[in-house]
């Protein structure tokens, strides 16, 4: 096996490495946002297990603070009915997106409110922590004390509409309980009053020297570094850590209090990495990150949360003699069309409904989350920008490499043809590898996908100036050989590509003829020659063009969410256009009969129905699998749309509606319009 040049690599083999992403919290379903942070991290780690290093991948899901008990208000159910359903959430979309972490737990497992209540003792007894009366808001009107996001005022910096714990709408700073100017209650808007209540407080200026030196020698990207760094040189007030809540995990000693989520969000990093280690039945393998020692901790974040990752935490973790992150990885925000990210102004793509039940490929979406930008810099997403990435760089570019020198091959040869590595096409798969390795290095994964790119160009090209189409009639010798090193490319190029789109490299992997794990094939190994004589199973294209049509249909979805959510904001419906008698009758609305129904194969939402008409027996897909089970729409006679223009849900042909309403009480459940006794194929009058 070829070893790597001397190329200089943070991660050496003899060092073990921790990769955490930010966790979600867990009170609604997953969007396009929470992917900047999480494909990225994937991708890594996947490179870092290309490159032999030991690598263990943790994350979970926030289940504690006022987030969680807001939402959880608003649905009416309680906190730990809320999280448990988002967490599962994620739990079954995290592998649809090929994302796999070695452990995925939540902030209430038992492990993280022992291992914070651990944390915030040792950090009590080392006189980091202490009491102190603190004049908090209190909601006459609400009748209780309004712990963070229950408050809205100005912020006392830039003067900005803010929450309570952070100003979210101006300068980003955290802010401190009661910093707040003109504080109101953001359930009711009344204005608050001051209650006086004894609270635990860190002392975060105790650790200013050591921040200052800790953020010029961390790892990471400089977003992380530069905005923390100036937060320290401003000066570092001491920090509340405990809150007016119910909800979350009570303070040591003091249960009438509750930790602020940011002091046990981040513990469940260890407490995960303590969850990993009793799986594999090795207690204490969780040590060798996070006791002092060789272990590197790499956390990958949104620029969001960079003052909680690069001032609060390694400060609680220096005060209670843990390890301290190696480094921490900072991503750009993402946009929608242009626009802030933002869910209430309909600026938002759900991975669930707008991506995976549309049938999209997942490994299309991780590809563009990498390669669009640079991981500091915002990444706009768009479906026309989408679109451009996959028709032209992924089909146009490497899949169309990929398809026709393993298609030539296969017609013309049946195996990997004999030939001789050229010693050109050698060397620029050596450089790739080490470009590879100089984006890990960087964090900057757009430089590896570049590196891919630039080599599936290069099989372009080569393919193009030696034209095998002649040769083949020319001299078989010789196209053989071009063939060969064809593939050779195709191997490194699918190797390379595995961390990134893993689902695509399986694919390309068994038409190369190998029944190995591309997942377990080193990075080194892109530089060794294929095995000639291999037989070629049948070719076929491993990446398909996103249809115009398709598109349309994306951005109608985004268009329609955005005059939605304008037109609630300013207590309008959405005007619909009127339809005329002439068109109304032009609905060919039957009864039909259920005759079979199932789900539709890797999608959450949708069923198949075999539906009897009258005249004939039609496939339709409705999404109401998440309402019912295909036992319980089976026999059911309904009414249906059998004249709409069919379509594809999730690769699976629709000749037809059925026709649903929204129930007005049990939470909105749809209802199909059911017609008992009504022969199929009977017409709506």
């Amino acid at each position: 096996m070829t070893k790597f040049s001397g190329k200089k690599r943070n991660y050496p083999t003899d060092a073990p490495v921790l990769v955490t992403c930010g966790l979600p919290y867990a009170s609604g379903p997953m969007h396009i946002g929470h992917l900047r942070t999480y494909v990225p991290a994937d991708v890594f780690v996947r490179l870092l297990r290309k490159m032999r290093v030991d690598v263990t991948f943790v994350c979970g899901s926030d289940t504690h603070g006022t987030p969680i008990v807001t939402a959880a208000e608003k649905a009416d159910v309680s906190p730990k009915e809320l999280y448990e359903k988002y967490h599962q959430h994620y739990v079954d979309i995290f592998p649809k997106l090929n994302i796999q972490f070695d452990n995925y737990g939540t902030t209430d497992d038992v492990e993280n409110h022992e291992r914070t209540k651990q944390i915030v003792c040792v950090l009590q007894d080392e006189g980091y922590i202490y009491p102190k009366d603190l004049d908090s808001p209190f909601c006459d009107s609400c009748g209780r004390s309004l712990p963070d996001r229950y408050v809205r005022g100005e912020c006392p910096y830039c003067h900005a509409d803010a929450r309570g714990d952070e100003c979210d709408q101006g300068c980003g700073r955290y802010l401190e309980p009661g910093e707040l100017l003109n504080p109101r209650c953001a359930i009711c808007g009344s204005p608050t009053r001051s209650v006086t209540r004894k609270h635990y407080y860190f002392k975060l200026s105790a650790f200013e020297d050591f921040l200052k030196t800790y953020l010029t020698e961390v790892d990471g990207t400089k977003n992380a570094r530069n905005y923390a760094l100036g937060w320290v040189k401003e000066g570092l007030k001491d920090w509340c850590i405990t809150r007016d809540l119910d909800w979350g995990v009570k303070y040591p000693g003091d249960e009438d209090l509750t930790l602020y989520v940011w002091v046990d969000a981040p513990i469940h990093y260890m407490s995960s990495t303590e969850q990993w280690a009793k799986k594999k039945s090795d207690p204490t393998a969780w040590e060798k990150f996070w006791k002092p020692g060789d272990g590197r901790l790499v956390h990958y974040i949104g620029q969001d949360i960079v003052y909680h990752h690069c001032i609060f935490w390694p400060a609680m973790l220096k005060g209670s003699n843990y390890n301290l992150p190696y480094a921490i990885v900072a991503s750009g925000m993402v946009k929608i069309e242009g626009h802030n990210f933002s869910r209430s102004r309909g600026y938002v793509v759900w991975i669930l409904d707008d991506y995976l039940d549309q049938g999209l490929h997942p490994d299309y979406l991780r590809y563009y989350m990498v390669s669009y930008t640079s991981q500091t810099k915002d990444l706009d997403f768009s479906w026309d920008a989408f679109r451009d990435k996959v028709n032209n760089e992924l089909v146009g570019t490497f899949g169309n490499f990929i398809y026709r020198a393993l298609h030539f091959s296969k017609k013309n040869f049946g195996q990997i043809p004999e030939g001789e590595p050229d010693a050109e096409i050698r060397k620029k798969i050596k450089q790739a590898i080490d470009s590879v390795i100089d984006g890990v290095n960087e964090y900057e994964l757009k430089k590896v996908t570049d590196t891919i790119l630039s080599l599936a160009t290069l099989g372009n090209e080569y393919f193009q100036e030696n034209k095998p189409w002649e040769l083949v009639r020319s001299d078989k010798e010789k196209c053989a050989h071009v063939l060969f090193n064809a593939v050779y490319l195709v191997k490194a190029l699918t190797i390379l590509i595995d961390p990134i789109m893993p689902g695509v490299a399986e694919v390309i992997w068994k038409q190369l003829g190998s029944d190995t794990d591309i997942h377990s094939i080193p990075l080194s190994d892109a530089i060794e020659p294929p095995i000639a004589g291999t037989e070629i199973p049948k070719p076929k294209p491993v990446i398909h063009k996103l249809e115009d049509e398709v598109l349309a249909e994306l951005n109608e979805s985004i268009e329609t969410r955005i005059r939605s959510a304008e037109a609630a904001e300013k207590g309008e419906s959405i005007d619909m256009p009127t339809v005329s008698f002439e068109d109304f009758k032009k609905l060919d609305i039957r009864a039909g009969k259920i005759l079979s129904c199932e789900r539709v194969p890797k999608t959450d939402k949708l069923l198949k129905l075999e539906v009897d008409i009258g005249t004939e027996t039609r496939q339709i897909v409705t999404g109401l699998a998440e309402l019912y089970t295909p036992e319980e729409l089976t026999g059911v006679t309904a009414l249906f749309l059998v004249n709409l223009e069919p379509k594809k849900l999730a690769g699976v042909q629709s000749q037809g509606m059925i026709i649903a309403v929204e129930k007005a009480d049990e939470k909105g459940k749809w209802l199909p319009v059911t017609i008992e006794g009504v022969p199929p194929g009977s017409k709506a009058a």
